[in-house]
């Protein structure tokens, strides 16, 4: 069922904006963010719109939650256990654990079990402030279970009115039914699977896990070739266990971002900044398998390299809900500065969805996404544990929560 607000449409002023703009004001009509200067200019044409006094809150652009495996079946608590106990990732994955063990689950889950177990997990991160998410399939691992998880990801934006983008994760791990055929499992990603998906409207880009448990450079190439002859734009896990060289493949398709890292070479590092493909940084992951090998986040920075941050949510590696503990932990284990870490889940966050153009930062013509914060300075959003700034949420030009009363 679907979630109605009421509508932003008024004049917002006495605003302070967390990037250090100098407009204390901004006007939104129809949904958008019509005008945005000092309060004392306000154009004739918004004057006579609502007055609504944001009482000095902190504003940012609503965060972007990037790259999230928010639908699925079950969970894994037992295999943070077993890790506790001294099993590496690789080992839960060979004993039968991992990816392959959500598949179970979530095969066995119902369309409306699945929403029912995802819709909690989405209102918290909205609650967090994200106001757009990418959600990916993978764990289904057949046409009917993939589409059963996608079918879902595009419920959920429409009933909580908020910006989904799908991407396409067949190639996520092989299901026991292929053990041993690898390459037949590619090709029914590649010839069946896809096609298909994408010709019912639910796929926006194509993601592989390229990983020596996973799917080889050639594999993954694949692919990214598939997608390329649908229009579909490309990513790719990568990187994370082991250097593959699949950041500079995917840079050579244009790839929307590389996520996880951890193992990027300078040669990969060189061929994502030429392409102008996002590095995603994953703190949830890399603290809950309790890595040791950080992401080479001196040489991104020198390159240039756009870096992003994402929860990364999911049932075995990333069991995280809130994309500000995130942003807090990119500072804390990766160095990350605060203006890093912000840009890091607003601006670069949505260039690594293709939603440069809409989302991510408050501009004239935008759709209205913003959170005005309860904060007197933007590090207070990466400083705090835990904590939940009384806030009010404009998503897609709705209230979405009115923490401060501003209405």
């Amino acid at each position: 069922m679907t979630i109605q607000h009421p509508s932003a449409d008024g004049l917002w002023h006495n605003l302070r904006l967390a990037d250090g703009g100098t407009a204390n004001a901004l006007a939104v009509q129809h949904g958008q963010i019509a005008w945005m200067g000092d309060v004392a200019a306000v154009p004739t044409a918004f004057t006579r719109l609502p007055h609504i006094d944001a009482q000095g809150a902190l504003a940012t652009p609503g965060l972007v939650d990037c790259h999230t495996h928010l639908v699925y079946g079950g969970q894994r608590a037992n295999e943070f256990a077993m890790r506790l106990a001294g099993a590496s990732y690789e080992e839960v994955a060979i004993a039968g654990g991992g990816i392959v063990s959500t598949v179970k689950a979530t095969r066995a889950a119902s369309e409306e079990a699945l929403y029912a177990q995802a819709a909690p997990r989405l209102q918290q991160l909205l609650d967090d402030g994200v106001c757009a998410i990418e959600i990916k399939s993978g764990y289904g691992l057949s046409l009917e279970h993939e589409r059963k998880q996608l079918r879902v990801a595009r419920r959920l934006g429409q009933d909580f009115g908020v910006t989904v983008r799908t991407t396409f994760l067949g190639a996520h791990a092989l299901p026991p039914e292929y053990a041993g055929r690898s390459q037949d499992y590619i090709d029914l990603v590649c010839h069946e699977m896809l096609p298909a998906l994408h010709a019912e409207g639910l796929v926006d880009a194509v993601d592989v896990f390229c990983e020596r448990i996973a799917f080889s450079l050639a594999e993954t190439e694949q692919v990214f070739k598939a997608a390329q002859a649908l229009g579909l734009p490309v990513k790719l896990h990568a990187e994370q266990l082991s250097d593959m060289g699949g950041s500079a493949l995917a840079a050579r398709y244009g790839a929307l971002s590389c996520d996880h890292i951890e193992h990027l070479s300078q040669a990969g590092i060189d061929a994502m900044r030429a392409a102008g493909t996002v590095a995603v940084l994953l703190p949830g992951a890399y603290y809950t398998l309790r890595d040791t090998h950080l992401p080479p986040i001196e040489a991104l920075r020198a390159a240039g390299v756009p870096m992003a941050v994402s929860t990364d949510h999911n049932p075995g590696t990333s069991p995280a809900l809130s994309l500000l503990l995130m942003a807090n932990m990119a500072c804390t284990l990766f160095r990350l500065t605060v203006p890093e870490a912000l840009a890091g889940i607003t601006s670069h966050a949505a260039r690594a969805l293709g939603l440069q153009d809409t989302h991510g930062t408050l501009a004239v013509g935008r759709a209205a996404d913003f959170v005005l914060w309860d904060l007197l300075e933007p590090s207070e959003l990466v400083y705090w544990l835990g904590q939940q700034p009384g806030r009010t949420i404009v998503r897609q030009g709705l209230v979405a929560l009115d923490g401060l009363g501003v209405l």
